[in-house]
């Protein structure tokens, strides 16, 4: 482990992150160039505390699944994550595994979609990366440890703040979804964990998972159950994303609908009033 290389590779991809580019909103008195430490911790899972002892050199060897979320955090690309493994003393990832990093090229779509709420999902339903206003709509994602920010858990084993209708058929394509993945990644072992978590924790999703179905995500209009602006039924379109094996989610509603004043709303008060 070369602690000094790490700590210059956290603090170097730190420095040229915006928040805007994890779909954190800036916040007044912002007084350094990228993320605060606190805010790399929050994206990662991690303390704040074990984060500035990497960056200053004096941290253990983190593990692979540390490195992962970091690498995720920090937006690393394949060879820059790469990098950080091996100078935390770590093989980088295999293949076979599900791919998490999300292209620049795709971050940058995002960003363009100021008006939309937007998600990328891994091929197992992570959430991997987010707008503003997905935030403002779902919630603050940095709030839950990134194995918790997977929509297919969050629906049959933890809700949260917004839960969705109890649609038979859309219920179905989720674990169809999983199913997929698991014949493309057999051996990576976080999907093997979720399906365990979800087989064992939830009767609906292993009844389900039991009729064999496999799919990939189709566009639909889900009914959402929000805390503040009641019950909305959203357009969701799926963008597909082939290279990665990952997909884009976009919410939209039509024009002078209750739902397009709902977004509209969220648009103004973003996460100053909506929040876990």
């Amino acid at each position: 482990m070369d602690k000094a290389e790490l700590a210059t590779v956290l603090r170097t991809a730190r420095a040229r992150l915006k928040p805007a580019d994890v779909g954190l909103p800036a916040g007044p008195r912002r007084q350094v160039p990228g993320l605060r430490r606190e805010e790399v911790a929050q994206l990662a899972g991690l303390g704040v505390d074990y984060v500035i002892r990497l960056e200053q050199s004096r941290g253990p060897q983190p593990s692979a699944q540390v490195l992962g979320a970091l690498a995720r955090a920090l937006r690393l690309s394949d060879d820059d994550r790469d990098m950080l493994f091996r100078f935390a003393g770590t093989a980088p990832p295999q293949a076979g595994r599900v791919p998490m990093l999300v292209r620049p090229s795709v971050l940058r779509l995002l960003d363009r979609m100021s008006d939309l709420p937007a998600l990328v999902l891994s091929a197992k339903s992570d959430v991997l990366a987010w707008n503003p206003l997905a935030a403002a709509l779902f919630g603050d994602f940095t709030t839950r440890p990134p194995a918790r920010r997977n929509l297919i858990r969050q629906r049959f084993l933890d809700p949260g703040r917004i839960t969705q209708s109890a649609d038979t058929d859309s219920a179905a394509d989720c674990v169809a979804c999983l199913r997929t993945a698991q014949a493309r990644y057999p051996r990576d072992p976080d999907l093997i964990r979720l399906i365990a978590d979800l087989r064992t924790g939830s009767a609906r999703f292993d009844s389900l998972w039991q009729a064999g179905r496999s799919g990939r995500l189709r566009a639909g209009s889900p009914t959402l159950d929000h805390p503040e602006l009641g019950r909305l039924t959203l357009d969701c379109d799926v963008l597909l994303v082939p290279e990665a094996d990952q997909t884009v989610l976009v919410y939209s509603a039509a024009a002078g609908s209750p739902e397009a004043s709902a977004l509209e709303l969220l648009r103004v008060t973003g996460l100053e009033q909506f929040t876990y």
